[in-house]
């Protein structure tokens, strides 16, 4: 019998269920045996299809187990992945032929056929992928190894499109499987990816696992980003859930576990100065963190009274209960983030300046608002989504808001934001997330800024046909020029009608032990490939 780690034997331990405390110690990666990796990540797993969610735990799940046809490197260039292309002069015709050894996890070959499907579902859920398909004529398995795409018009973004690093990542699956209806999450987890989803030690809650992928035949370039070679040096790697921070942060220090993806920022120094440990943000461009709104049901339905939560909001506040060290954080007025070939700051001073609230109060005034509760959803779980709701109901409320904070945790946020019924059947009007700056860089990556509706847009369905005319014409744009109009002009619109109410830009580092090398850094991280581990 194998000693209980340390962090087993904190009172946390006690409050573990009988079964998920037996699930952990089933295979301990303690034990001698596959070379294992246990690592905390910012969240749960328990929606499991990355093309139905922009959940980053999901889409993380999605490179564990997918491929992708094309990828983006650390110079914003895309590559082959599964795929090598060539583009006809009129640029209206783009073929894909996918490289030699590919193969699903039950053994059979990856066809074109597969990857048309993929694709096709794919487009059907991603605003940049809706937005490519709007330009498609056709996409046609012309072969085997052969996927031919054929454009009404040309269309710039076509390659960044398919190789787009972050969510929604047009990950390649069966043709059986991509043929799940695009609002139906799939039932199996069957890809290509260098690891193998091990569907019968896999507990939502609890613990999810990935095994090597033996078959898989990485590419030859080192790895860069989601682009180069994905070599596996690892037998497995296990996912852990501990909702305790400091649990986990215990277990870290004590070797117990190797890798925590989101230590909550007043740890940081601690871990900064232990010999054993690595501090580093793995994703250098940061995060957006924002606050959503649901346009259906009152009381956010009615323009003047969004106008009135978005005065009363500001960055500070919020950044500095979030983060706390403006080290690791920066206002940013930016909708396409700071430092970036689109910055502006058009339509943020009240969220800069913290100087909306009186604003705020007279709008709501005017507003004809009735009291209705706003329903904040308030995950608890995870440490970079706690301090956002909790934060803006106190503002709201401060601007004569009636607020109703409903405590839950962030996977039934991910799964209860997608429900369209009103907040007094189980909806909801507020909730709060972060996007990696590779998704929010410009209009057509940024899903946030779609005005499709129910019609194909994002939680909370603004529907805006003039947001849609100005991503059309930055999507025809081809000169940086114009773009830069063009996506001044769209931050202006988000601004007055609250699409979206952007809460400032921050870093967020990982911690893992010196046993690991080879951790790779990226807008998709982490991902587990070319990490090795001494014992």
């Amino acid at each position: 019998m194998f000693p209980k780690p340390r962090w087993l034997r904190s009172t946390f331990a006690s409050t573990l269920p009988a079964i998920a405390l037996s699930a952990i110690l089933a295979m301990p990666a303690w034990a001698a045996g596959p070379k294992t990796i246990t690592a905390v990540m910012h969240s749960d797993l328990r929606v499991t299809d990355p093309i139905i969610t922009t959940a980053y735990i999901t889409r993380d799940h999605g490179y564990m187990v997918y491929d992708t046809l094309l990828a983006t490197d650390s110079n914003f260039k895309i590559q082959p992945q599964m795929a090598d292309w060539k583009v006809s002069d009129d640029k209206l015709t783009y073929t894909f032929t996918l490289r030699d050894g590919l193969k699903w996890h039950d053994g059979a070959p990856v066809t074109a056929e597969d990857c048309v499907a993929s694709l096709q579902r794919w487009g059907k859920r991603d605003g940049m992928g809706q937005k490519l398909m709007n330009f498609v004529a056709s996409i046609d398995a012309t072969d085997p190894k052969t996927i031919t795409l054929k454009l009404k018009e040309p269309y710039g973004l076509v390659l960044e499109s398919i190789g787009k690093p972050s969510s929604v990542v047009p990950f390649m699956m069966p043709k059986r499987i991509a043929e799940t209806p695009a609002d139906k999450a799939i039932s199996e987890q069957i890809g290509s990816g260098p690891f193998k989803f091990v569907a019968a030690e896999f507990q939502p809650g609890v613990k999810a696992v990935y095994e090597k992928n033996k078959d898989y035949v990485p590419r030859k370039e080192p790895p860069s980003w989601t682009s180069g070679g994905k070599v596996v040096k690892v037998d497995r790697v296990e996912w852990i859930t501990m909702a305790d921070a400091q649990t986990a942060v215990n277990a870290l220090q004590s070797g117990d576990i190797d890798f925590m993806e989101n230590p909550s920022f007043d740890i940081l120094p601690v871990l900064a100065g232990n010999k054993e440990i690595h501090v580093e943000a793995l994703d250098k461009l940061g995060f957006q963190t924002v606050g959503r709104m649901n346009f259906l049901y009152p009381p956010f339905d009615n323009i003047k009274v969004r106008r009135a939560a978005f005065m009363a909001m500001n960055q500070k506040d919020v950044l500095d209960a979030l983060v706390g060290n403006p080290q690791y954080y920066k206002l940013c007025g930016a909708i396409f983030m700071c430092d970036t070939p689109l910055a502006t700051e058009i339509g943020a001073e009240s969220l800069l300046k913290k100087s909306g609230m009186a604003e705020a109060k007279k709008l709501l005034a005017e507003s004809g608002y009735d009291d209705t509760p706003v329903v904040i959803m308030a995950p608890g779980d995870v440490v970079t989504l706690k301090a956002q709701p909790i934060v803006a109901a106190q503002l709201l409320r401060d601007a004569g808001f009636k607020v109703d904070v409903q405590a839950t945790d962030w996977q039934t946020v991910v799964t209860r934001r997608a429900s369209q019924k009103p907040p007094k059947e189980g909806g909801w009007n507020m909730f709060f997330t972060n996007w990696a700056a590779a998704d929010v860089v410009n209009p057509i990556a940024s899903l946030p800024v779609s005005g499709k509706g129910k019609n194909g847009g994002w939680f909370g369905w603004p529907e805006d046909a003039k947001l849609e005319e100005m991503r059309d014409a930055y999507a025809r744009s081809t000169s940086p020029d114009e773009q830069k109009k063009i996506a001044a002009e769209l931050q202006a619109r988000v601004y007055e009608q609250v699409i979206y109410i952007p809460l400032g830009q921050y870093t967020a580092p990982s911690a893992w032990r010196k046993s690991l090398t080879g951790v790779l850094g990226g807008p998709a991280t982490p991902v587990f490939w070319n990490i090795d581990k001494s014992e």
